[in-house]
């Protein structure tokens, strides 16, 4: 399939990103960029929403206490799912981080896939973060989709897609993420709803999928 060349979305997005990761690079992260007012709905409850935001927080200070400097942990929560990445020294500190993380109230999963390896640099990170606006403004371009569905995280080139999303939606946004330059592979960890469930909960009419769009298999293997 031929992509269409970027939008000039996609470059205010994917520059802004960068601007902010810039201005405070601590070793230890919590949660993901918003794009701001393009998400106009989110599928999580308020009450979801609200319980990510206190497990990332409670999850990061915790973290922080016991890991200090030695490790890079980023924390993304999405519907009380917790993703882990970033690197820690040795086996015994990724063991420990999903631990402490599992005793936070309402967890109710973890994907860990802290890496045991040194610290990325700088240039890594920033790299990381505009890869993250480039996937994103791209989810914001595609017509048959709600960016507000979707949080992406991406660490040494890999796009973790979060969300809670139809298996179409899924598989839109994993070819879409797939032919986003720089991307190496894509991990895919959605809560998948039937389009009934979408249209129950959307204020919006649900989205149409492209006529010529040809159906993905699910995979979070590399591209």
């Amino acid at each position: 399939m031929k992509l269409k060349r970027p939008s000039l979305l996609i470059s205010a997005l994917a520059t802004a990103a960068l601007a902010s990761a810039l201005s405070g690079c601590a070793p230890l992260i919590i949660g993901g960029a918003a794009v701001g007012a393009m998400v106009t709905f989110d599928r999580r409850t308020s009450g979801a929403q609200l319980e990510d935001e206190g497990i990332e927080l409670r999850a990061g200070s915790r973290l922080r206490d016991a890991l200090g400097d030695r490790a890079h942990v980023n924390i993304n929560s999405y519907n009380r799912q917790v993703l882990l990445t970033g690197e820690v020294p040795n086996e015994n500190d990724k063991q420990l981080a999903e631990q402490i993380v599992s005793k936070v109230d309402n967890v109710k999963g973890i994907v860990n896939d802290l890496a045991v390896m040194g610290n990325t640099t700088l240039a890594q990170r920033s790299s990381d973060t505009l890869v993250t606006g480039k996937v994103k403004a791209s989810l914001v371009d595609a017509k048959d989709l709600y960016v507000g569905a979707f949080k992406v995280v991406t660490e040494r080139g890999t796009v973790y897609l979060m969300g809670r999303v139809t298996q179409r939606e899924a598989d839109r946004a994993t070819q879409i993420a797939r032919n986003i330059g720089g991307v190496q592979r894509v991990v895919r960890i959605f809560e998948i709803l039937t389009e009934e469930d979408v249209r129950r909960m959307s204020p919006l009419p649900a989205a149409r999928p492209a006529a010529a769009q040809q159906p993905l298999a699910p995979s979070s293997s590399p591209r």
